[in-house]
């Protein structure tokens, strides 16, 4: 029986507020846990349940118009939680965190569509007993071993015992469960490098050093002093061009090297 029932409160629609709470019914259950009912509230979002104090070990949310699992603050005690007949259809990340002993959580008759829809199900990584009946993502391909995956402490999944041959045939179509999200490969281009043990590491290529470009030498002194008496003494005009572009150029005549071995050659 509702709370407003119960109590002859004015009914609250769609607020599940701290007075609610405290004002609704709390026993002992028939497995022996201690629940607080509130059932029948036309409660439309989830909110002040820190009011319970962490008092409880079953909520039972049930017949209400909750559309979004989500709104707890952190209530390690809770095991069991209820939802029968809502309107979820969307359930938030890392509720786990603020359950962290959930292991029965029961979503009969929801509006749940898609296996994605199931995924953040996961952060409930003590949960061993689940029911989905009654929403559409029943009905999807594959919609049993997609759960299994995703949940691998499950034993009991829409009131039918997981076997160990739905496990294995889980891993052998999804896989095992990995903390992350994409299962995709990284490019080759990003794959880093790696080597067998046992076989010798490639030495890295040594980079021959670039040859230093050849300095130019030009004349000495004396070569200078030669070139321009040989312009002063030069009876051509065609000698005397030759000896200023030698000047110009310092590159030095062979008739005026002499004896000096280590100039370039004009």
């Amino acid at each position: 029986m509702a709370a407003q029932q119960v109590f002859g409160l004015p009914r609250l629609a769609g607020r599940l507020t701290a007075d609610l709470i405290i004002r609704s019914p709390q026993e002992m259950n028939a497995i022996k846990e201690y629940q607080i009912d509130l059932r029948g509230n036309k409660i439309s979002a989830i909110e002040n349940l820190g009011a319970t104090e962490n008092q409880f070990d079953c909520i039972d949310l049930s017949d209400n118009e909750v559309v979004k699992l989500e709104g707890f603050p952190r209530l390690p005690r809770v095991k069991t939680l209820l939802l029968n007949n809502n309107r979820i259809a969307r359930i938030a990340e890392d509720l786990g965190d603020a359950l962290p002993n959930l292991e029965t959580l029961v979503l009969t008759g929801n509006r749940l569509t898609n296996l994605a829809d199931l995924d953040n199900l996961s952060s409930f990584t003590n949960l061993t007993r689940l029911s989905l009946l009654d929403n559409t993502v029943c009905k999807k391909g594959n919609y049993r071993l997609y759960v299994i995956h995703r949940l691998p402490k499950l034993k009991l999944l829409d009131f039918s015992k997981v076997k160990q041959k739905e496990r294995e045939a889980a891993r052998r179509q999804f896989g095992v469960l990995s903390a992350t999200t994409s299962t995709a490969e990284e490019p080759a281009a990003k794959k880093a490098k790696t080597f067998t043990p046992g076989e010798p590491v490639p030495a890295p290529a040594v980079k021959e050093p670039a040859a230093e470009p050849k300095k130019a030498t030009g004349p000495t002194a004396e070569q200078l002093t030669a070139i321009k008496a040989a312009i002063a003494n030069a009876t051509t005009l065609e000698e005397v061009a030759r000896l200023e572009k030698a000047l110009t150029s310092g590159q030095v005549p062979s008739d005026l090297l002499g004896g000096d071995d280590g100039m370039d050659e004009g």
